[in-house]
């Protein structure tokens, strides 16, 4: 699933006329660059939500024979967040029984990275987890805590908002590291987010890691990544794009 309901506000002007989602860099959409980076894993199935400019991403879509791949279309008329908008179109993961058991891969549209998606998913199945979030070792304004054993145990949000933690592993040795926007999660998660509405699904995570489940780390930091939410950040991206940091 690609996440590409948001209203882009950080990357105005250039989202006045366009979502972000069809932003470009190095003369490609932000959309089509993730859904290559999906497709060459040999990914065929996508769904997308969306919401500001929605049309404009289907026609897109349209005209571009959805880049060889089948691609759904979550439409959200309020903006569910990560969670909600994970789980309004969870039935997209549930309809073919035989594949229950398949991790699926939720990535945002305005990262870009060259992350191994194929190391994380086995690493994923390797530790039997719930959900693995690729993470690294660098500044952001909301650090995920990680227990010795890469276990998730805790949040630091922002400047205005108090630390989360697990109970249990407060006292555990614990480091701060920075989320990625690139999940990789099993189907059964699904039926586990008891949350409704608009959340984020890190709250779900922390409820269930809180309950025992798996939920990992995938440590990211040799790999590229950079998140697009902002015009100078897009400037930075031409130039890493132009010195072949990433294609």
């Amino acid at each position: 699933m690609i996440l590409a309901a948001g209203l882009g506000t950080r990357l105005r002007p250039l989202t006045d006329d366009r979502p972000k989602a069809l932003v470009e860099v190095g003369g490609r959409t932000l959309l089509e660059i993730t859904l290559s980076r999906l497709r060459a894993l040999g990914v065929r199935e996508v769904i997308v939500n969306v919401h500001h400019f929605a049309d404009m991403i289907v026609d897109y879509l349209k005209a571009n024979d959805s880049f060889g791949m089948r691609v759904e279309i979550s439409r959200e008329e309020v903006l569910l967040d990560t969670g909600g908008g994970l789980k309004k179109a969870a039935s997209f993961f549930l309809e073919d029984s035989t594949r229950l058991d398949e991790p699926f891969i939720l990535h945002n549209v305005d990262v870009i990275s060259t992350i191994d998606l194929g190391r994380m998913v086995q690493a994923h199945r390797e530790r039997k987890a719930l959900a693995t979030l690729a993470v690294q070792e660098r500044d952001t304004s909301r650090y995920l805590l990680f227990d010795e054993h890469f276990q998730l145990c805790g949040r630091l949000p922002g400047h205005d908002q108090q630390a989360d933690f697990i109970p249990a592993s407060q006292q555990m040795l614990t480091q701060a590291l920075a989320f990625s926007g690139i999940h990789v999660i099993s189907p059964r998660f699904l039926s586990m987010t008891t949350e409704e509405g608009a959340f984020s699904i890190i709250t779900s995570y922390l409820r269930l890691a809180a309950q025992g489940e798996n939920i990992l780390a995938f440590r990211a930091d040799e790999y590229y990544w950079r998140d697009l939410g902002r015009p100078e950040n897009l400037e930075q991206a031409e130039k890493d794009f132009k010195n072949k940091m990433f294609s």
